[in-house]
């Protein structure tokens, strides 16, 4: 039987001050990990480029400064150089009410997304400027935007609408919600690990620097947390989560903000780094805790807030069969996932403390009703995945979450 010819595929991932890639062979059934890169902390202090191997192996390390994503970029393309690519794709935060699948990068598409860029500055610029700088230099390797807004495009209109007048709703400004790509791996390992419950009432907890929940009924997106944009929800490491939208008019007028002043106030400066005082990472307040009290109050109202959240979730699926966290906080921080579930026993959650501290894949006690779980999340598989179903849809990579 012939083998399917490989399909190397770099995927990018570009935060606001931090580049992530890895370099898939997507060839076969499912995408396979050849690297992966990473560059921390962007600008004056930074950690350079790290390349390692599928075990974790570093196979390229370069200390030197990157002063933005373009530098990290032109920086990786020379540590890969003497390496076959086949294609690009690019987890793009924000695709508006265009895009519900992943696309094919043109200067069309390019061009819409600097129009979306100042409903999302935090994420979209940087995005645009890896798509440019790839195009720049590799102009014939095709690239594709893979949006972390699509899956959720499948939600009941209902949960899409804000209460605004009617033209503001068709101008574009509604719900869209984020995380997609994280979302669409966890429903895909959940139909691998647990067929019957895949098909149920789904919650998942993505928590991490950015945290948001997400109702999944059958596989299909119900409501999330997030909406227009990715400031709104539950709070955050930096960011505010929802807010009374008198707060945000009265630091405009009351106290004589100006726009740009409010965005780095909700996006950068509140959230868990807001209420401490100190810092937005969730292990070092939990390491504080004891001797920190604004860091207590801060990891308290996290899992108020996401407690909360929850039960609306619960409220909208008509029952929960399966609560799953992921991401940085809910796959690693255990007295977190504990304090969410906490006092939840009305609903037949109830976690295990020795599965949970041991970080177990399932965490809740034999016989709960409902299954608590932990999945380690990968976007990155999934604009592997997402790439090579678009550019070759013949192959064993086509998938339709």
């Amino acid at each position: 039987m012939q083998s399917a010819p490989s399909r190397h595929v770099l995927t990018i991932n570009t935060g606001s001050s931090s580049l992530k890639a890895a370099v898939y062979d997507a060839g076969g059934p499912r995408p396979e990990l050849k690297l992966a890169a990473v560059a921390e902390r962007l600008g004056p202090g930074g950690r350079g480029l790290r390349i390692t191997d599928p075990q974790g192996r570093p196979v390229h390390e370069d200390g030197h400064e990157l002063p933005d994503h373009e530098a990290a970029l032109r920086a990786l393309f020379e540590a890969l150089k003497e390496r076959p690519l086949d294609a690009v794709g690019h987890r793009v935060v924000h695709g508006g009410s265009r895009y519900s699948r992943p696309e094919r990068v043109t200067p069309a598409l390019t061009d819409a997304l600097r129009e979306l860029a100042p409903i999302d500055p935090t994420h979209l610029p940087q995005a645009i400027a890896a798509i440019e700088t790839v195009g720049e230099l590799h102009p014939s390797l095709p690239q594709v935007a893979c949006f972390d807004t699509a899956f959720h495009r499948g939600m009941p209109r209902v949960a899409q609408l804000y209460p605004l007048p009617r033209e503001l709703a068709e101008a574009g400004i509604i719900r869209y919600g984020f995380h997609g790509l994280s979302y669409e791996y966890i429903v895909d390992q959940m139909r691998s690990l647990d067929p019957d419950r895949a098909g149920g009432r789904m919650v998942v907890a993505h928590l991490g620097n950015g945290a948001s929940m997400a109702a999944i009924r059958d596989g299909q997106p119900v409501d999330t947390t997030m909406g227009f944009t990715p400031t709104g929800g539950l709070m955050m490491g930096t960011r505010t989560g929802d807010l009374d939208p008198g707060v945000l008019l009265h630091l405009l007028v009351g106290r004589d903000m100006s726009p740009g002043d409010v965005d780095q106030l909700v996006n950068r400066q509140s959230g868990l780094l807001g209420l401490s005082g100190k810092t937005g990472d969730m292990r070092e307040l939990l390491a504080a805790e004891a001797t920190d009290e604004r860091g207590a109050e801060a990891i308290e109202l996290f899992c108020y807030q996401a407690r909360k959240f929850l039960g609306a979730l619960v409220a909208v699926l008509r029952g929960l069969d399966t609560l799953v966290f992921t991401g940085g906080i809910g796959e690693h921080a255990a007295p977190v996932r504990q304090r969410i579930c906490a006092g939840l026993d009305y609903l037949d959650i109830r976690v295990d403390e020795e599965q949970n501290q041991a970080g177990s894949a399932v965490i809740s006690t034999d016989g709960s009703a409902v299954t608590v779980r932990v999945i380690p999340t990968d976007e990155d598989v999934m604009i592997a995945r997402h790439t090579a179903g678009l550019l070759w849809p013949s192959g064993a990579n086509d998938v339709s979450l």
